[in-house]
């Protein structure tokens, strides 16, 4: 039974065929005409690089003597790990996965699926008391939809988008908070900044220093731990339920 799907570069626009690999198997790419996945482009190395199937999951190994390449997680918001000229079996975690070659001014994907991912049941944990969340949100609350109007853009496909402003926030969040203004917006910021733990709450003796970057800093905790999912993005409607803070 195959584990992992690769989808190689398309040569045409219908051209999207998928090499499906069994756990165990590999499958090389390059320049190379031998090679099990053959990519026809001078910037391409002959032995580029490798895929191994390895169940739920796969690794890549970079053949290459000079290029890093990226391995992007296309539903993470700008996750990726990068994979140096040389590094041999680096595990990759996504569960979708793009391997982007750079190739003398062209930048090839290589789709990469592992359909196989498993979970585990929410009803396993043991009898006993429950572990205490890492981070302790309420989706139903005000603050929630600030930051959610914060991760949007880039939960909708732009990693490097830019953080919208204060009063961009505001607009984003009057469907459904007729009463939102600049200063209940970023009290609500502020707010996020202790309940995350980017700063020391009010009561603390030594406030510490100023946190600067707040909202960008924000932004990629949530995404990096998925406190906010592309899901969370229905509290922004104007249907969402308006709750109080």
């Amino acid at each position: 039974m195959y584990s992992i799907i690769v989808v190689p570069p398309p040569t045409t626009e219908d051209d999207r065929r998928q090499i499906r690999l069994a756990p165990g198997e590999r499958l090389s790419f390059g320049r190379a005409p031998g090679s099990g996945l053959p990519i026809p482009h001078d910037g391409v190395s002959r032995r580029a690089g490798e895929i191994v199937a390895q169940g739920t999951f796969w690794i890549l190994s970079n053949l290459s003597a000079r290029q890093t390449y990226v391995v992007e997680n296309p539903e993470g918001a700008g996750e990726h790990i990068k994979v140096g000229p040389g590094r041999l079996d680096a595990p990759v975690p996504f569960e979708f996965s793009r391997i982007v070659l750079p190739a003398a001014g062209d930048l090839l994907p290589i789709e990469v699926w592992a359909p196989r991912h498993d979970y585990l049941d929410d009803d396993a944990e043991p009898d006993g008391e429950a572990t205490a969340a890492a981070f302790s949100v309420d989706r139903t609350k005000r603050y929630f939809a600030v930051l959610a109007a914060l991760c949007e853009s880039r939960l909708r496909g732009d990693p490097h988008a830019p953080l919208p402003t204060v009063d961009q926030v505001v607009d984003r969040l009057r469907p459904a908070w007729p009463a939102a203004s600049r200063t209940s917006v970023q009290w609500n910021i502020d707010y996020l900044a202790v309940k995350l733990r980017l700063k020391p709450g009010p009561e603390s003796a030594d406030p510490g220093p100023r946190l600067n970057g707040k909202k960008e800093s924000l932004v990629s905790l949530a995404l990096r731990f998925d406190v906010v999912r592309e899901d969370d993005l229905v509290v922004l409607s104007g249907s969402a339920s308006r709750a109080a803070r």
